[in-house]
């Protein structure tokens, strides 16, 4: 298995709310939702804690309320040694040929470290954003091309006509080496066929293991009948600590931040989403009000956080008010170590996990589960936790 972490370059927080896919309150933050900018410094430290307690690499988004993911990461590139740099791009928003030249230069200058995350697009309005007006359908068909282009133009010199992309001789200086392995994720109709020619990793987020493991049979086919197989990775935030306890007192303190006139409001900006994705993570949550009354316990009243608890460990309640994955494995190291086996069992051997805040949260997880899975024999031995002064 591997672990990757997520790089907040929308700014971060003790709260779900405030930033990034997260719901934006006009009137400022609590002391206990403090939000902390985008700064490099911060990403800085981030990243190298997510390096220094054993993730593979960090998942850096795309869209209009966070920093460039290639700049960011290219900047990061040159304050930690090891990590790699998991970077989201949109192929409608610029040349293939230019993007594989990108990533070529990406690996000579960061010695092999960069992932790529193909996000085709969901919402139709930040599509729009940049002057992309083609439909959700036809923007997968875009992407299957654009993955085609880029490949070859790694091998190239290569040439290709379709129907949204006319090259010749396309190529790069020089082939990337290690080629960057793509990630991707889509659970519509349109997307399946793409991952399951093109991709190495397909993304799901964090549904119900029942769920995913449909999900995950359903892209097997598709990769089987183009004679490929696929590896398979999941999106999930997480909140660990030391006994079970603790940490559903922590989704707790989350949810006590959260009222129900924001859950109403962002549900109504999700439920326009043209992603299949979102709507099943919204069927998530359906019906479940928000409340301030510090219910721990739950009760089917809509009012308690076990109440957002959908399978045992798995907790609902991020996705009340954030856009994108919407669960989070909750619990004490050693129950958040059984769901992960739960999901492992299925196929899945890629995890790509944040919390809130992401500095605190990586340590929580690097130095709490991670040691667990390497007790069950689950992850190899890595290098020791080396903790700075």
């Amino acid at each position: 298995m591997k672990f990757h972490w997520f790089l907040p370059t929308s700014g971060d927080g003790r709260g779900i709310t405030g930033g990034g896919h997260g719901l934006r309150r006009a009137h400022g933050r609590s002391p206990a939702t403090a939000f902390r900018p985008p700064t490099i410094d911060y990403l800085a430290q981030v990243a190298r804690a997510a390096e220094q307690v054993g993730f593979e690499a960090v998942l850096t988004p795309t869209g209009t309320y966070c920093e460039d993911a290639w700049l960011v990461t290219a900047a990061l590139t040159q304050v930690t040694t090891r990590l790699k740099f998991l970077v989201a791009f949109r192929p409608g928003v610029l040349s293939p040929t230019l993007a594989a030249q990108m990533a070529a230069t990406y690996q000579r200058i960061s010695g092999g470290r960069l992932l790529l995350n193909v996000v085709t697009g969901g919402e139709a309005a930040e599509q729009r954003r940049f002057g992309d007006h083609l439909g959700k359908d036809e923007r997968y068909a875009r992407t299957a091309e654009f993955l085609s282009i880029v490949r070859g133009a790694w091998d190239g010199p290569f040439d290709f006509t379709g129907a949204y992309y006319d090259v010749e001789g396309a190529t790069v200086a020089e082939r990337p080496d290690p080629v960057p392995e793509l990630y991707f994720g889509g659970s519509s109709a349109a997307a399946g066929p793409v991952a399951a020619r093109h991709v190495d990793v397909y993304l799901t987020w964090g549904e119900p293991p029942s769920q995913v493991a449909a999900k995950l049979d359903w892209m097997r086919e598709l990769a089987a009948a183009e004679g490929r197989t696929l590896r398979f990775g999941i999106r999930l935030h997480v909140i660990t600590r030391d006994t079970s306890k603790e940490a559903w007192s922590e989704a707790g303190r989350l949810l006590d931040q959260i009222s129900p006139e924001d859950i109403a409001s962002a549900r109504a900006v999700l439920a326009r989403s043209e992603s299949v994705g979102q709507q099943r993570m919204l069927a998530l949550h359906e019906g479940f009000q928000g409340s301030r009354d510090g219910n721990l316990n739950g009760g089917r009243n809509g009012s308690g956080v076990r109440d957002l608890e959908i399978h045992p460990g798995l907790w609902a309640g991020v996705g009340l008010v954030r856009g994108g994955a919407g669960t989070a494995l909750v619990g004490s190291h050693a129950e958040v170590a059984d769901l992960v086996e739960e999901y492992a069992s299925l196929g899945v051997e890629e995890f790509v996990l944040s919390g809130y805040p992401h500095l605190e949260e990586a340590f929580w997880f690097g130095e709490g589960v991670l040691p667990e899975l390497r007790r069950r024999g689950l992850l190899g031995a890595g290098d020791p936790v080396r903790l700075s002064a």
